[in-house]
């Protein structure tokens, strides 16, 4: 059953993120996959996330595709004009991805090549506007195309937002499903009432929202995640973790309640970011 039949009956989906990697080894992504493949419903594979020079997403949901493994192909503004845009969606579907996630890119100055230009030919919701231009059987000039793609769309929403900040994420999300987009992909949650602005405004029954799961590796990243980048993560939580004998078990078990308490709460599914413990997914899914 295909990840849209699956939101269409109301199954709790379960996302894993699945970096390609810097080279041409893929084993390690592969074998990564494999292994959690009976417990994960789509592998998102990211395009060059931070601005760091990777595999493209393209290339690594085409090798997970060849497995038997169903992906979500992450589609960038910041690399690619609308020409090159249209020709990897074309190239995904004709290759068997039929989900995609739109995102604009952090800024190349942030990433491993400080002298790249951004291209940001279309900004995102022209990137969404080709997507369904395209699912209409025409590309962004008015061109017919012989045959149409048909994608599942994604896009992201800032679900921890509050104020202004929240209404307008709430007008944007609104502007993204009138262009198509059909799930959205929520920052990483720790604690389910810091996102309460938010569910106050949005109904979960009709709207397919996808809160992420980050494991969390040592405590200094969880400090840093609350400090820096407004992550809510309770002082409990740290000092659970700094008491932890077993810091790596520690974290499967807060990550595992956190995809439970997230089903309980009516939430589509979860996107899991291991952070480089995609090895680690298997055991995290066995504990949920």
């Amino acid at each position: 059953m295909h990840l849209k039949n699956k939101f269409d009956v109301g199954k709790f989906t379960i996302l894993a993120e699945m970096q390609p990697p810097k080279g041409v080894n893929v084993s390690t992504m592969v074998n990564n996959a494999l292994r959690a493949q009976n417990r994960v419903d789509a592998f998102l594979v990211p395009e060059m996330g931070n601005a760091v020079m990777r595999m493209s997403s393209l290339g690594g949901a085409m090798i997970l595709q060849q497995k038997g493994l169903e992906t979500i192909m992450q589609v960038n503004c910041r690399d690619r004009n609308r020409i090159a845009l249209q020709a990897d969606l074309l190239a995904a579907y004709g290759s068997g991805i039929l989900n995609v996630m739109g995102v604009s890119g952090e800024d190349p100055g942030l990433g491993d090549h400080h002298q790249t230009k951004a291209v940001n030919d279309i900004d995102l919701m022209t990137l969404f506007k080709a997507i369904s231009a395209l699912q209409t059987g025409k590309d962004l000039a008015g061109n017919e195309l012989s045959g149409a793609p048909s994608f599942l769309v994604g896009a992201t929403v800032k679900a921890r937002a509050t104020g202004d900040e929240l209404e307008k994420g709430l007008s944007r999300m609104a502007e993204k499903t009138a262009a198509g987009v059909d799930f959205f992909i929520a920052p990483p949650v720790f604690d389910i009432g810091a996102m309460a602005p938010f569910l106050e405004k949005v109904d979960l029954k009709k709207n397919r929202i996808i809160p992420t799961v980050m494991l969390l590796k040592s405590v200094g990243m969880a400090r840093y995640l609350d400090r820096h980048l407004n992550v809510t993560i309770s002082q409990d939580l740290i000092k659970r973790l700094m008491r932890a004998p077993d810091k790596a078990v520690e974290s499967l078990s807060i990550a595992a309640k956190t995809i439970s308490a997230l089903e309980a709460a009516g939430f589509a599914g979860v996107l899991i970011s291991a952070m480089g413990w995609e090895d680690k997914l298997e055991k995290l899914l066995d504990m949920v």
